[in-house]
Formats: C-alpha cells, structure tokens, sequence
C-alpha cells in the first residue's frame, strides 16, 4: 500500500483551506502542471469535460455566471472538501479565476470562513482577481456553511 501524497503547498494554484485541507485551483487552457495528478477533479464549465483518467464531477457553469444548479453544486463542493482531506483534489474552470475563484470561495465557507469575509480571503489566498463578477460576490455572500464538515 502507498502513503498518499498530497499537493505541495507552495506549489501554484494550491490553497490551504482553515482546516489546513489543501486543494489545487486551476485553469485549463494552461497545460497540466507537473507532478501528481488530482484524484478527484470538480469542473466549473458550461459544456461537460473531456475524460481526464481520474474521477471527477462536472458542474454545469458558464463563464462569468453562476452555477445552473447550485444545490448540486454545493453537494459537489461538500464531496471535494471531505475528499481533499487524504485525496489530491482540485477544482478548475477554462480560466482558473472566476469560476473556480467562486467554488473556491465557497469551499472555504463550508471551512469555516464568514461567508462575508469568503472573497477577500480567496483574493489573498488564491488569486487577487479571483470572483469576477458582482453576482459570483453575492452567490459567496450568501452560501451558507450550515451542514459543513465538522
């Protein structure tokens, strides 16, 4: 058996949530970054992905807009966060920025972080221009860590 392997934290892209869980964001129009692959992937696209060769969630999510279902994608958010506790897991859209600066977002609210405090965090955790638009800023404000991971 393998000891798991989890993401380095300095590398690009990877955020250490509260817990100390860390998760990689992503674009993929970059070329896959080098080392270990995700075990599990949550993607944020308007059209579902190509097959990676790992499993993975595809949440349906145009660019610059909001998640079609966003129960299923706040379903898909708990699974990443309770995965990412001995799994690789990172969650990617075409850009890396808004969509997933969003769902990342969300993920540290579920962590624990005040839904009104989620996007400044993820600008200085994640990326600074993460959360694009002002309806993804008011999803984040208003998504709730009610039934979030102990």
């Amino acid at each position: 058996m393998t000891e798991f392997t989890g993401w380095e934290p300095d590398t690009p892209g990877v955020l250490r949530l509260p817990s100390g869980r860390l998760v990689r964001g992503r674009g993929l129009r970059a070329a896959m970054p080098t080392g270990h692959p995700p075990r599990f992937g949550v993607y944020l696209l308007g059209s579902p992905p190509p097959e990676f060769g790992w499993e993975s969630r595809w949440v349906k999510w145009p660019d610059f807009w909001l998640p079609a279902d966003p129960s299923y994608a706040r379903s898909v958010l708990l699974e990443a966060l309770r995965r990412a506790e001995g799994e690789r897991v990172e969650i990617a859209c075409f850009g890396g920025v808004g969509r997933t600066g969003t769902a990342l977002a969300c993920l540290a609210v579920l962590d624990g972080v005040p839904p009104s405090e989620a996007v400044a965090w993820i600008r200085e955790h994640y990326h600074r221009h993460a959360v694009e638009t002002p309806w993804q800023r008011r999803f984040v404000a208003r998504f709730t860590g009610v039934e979030a991971l102990p």
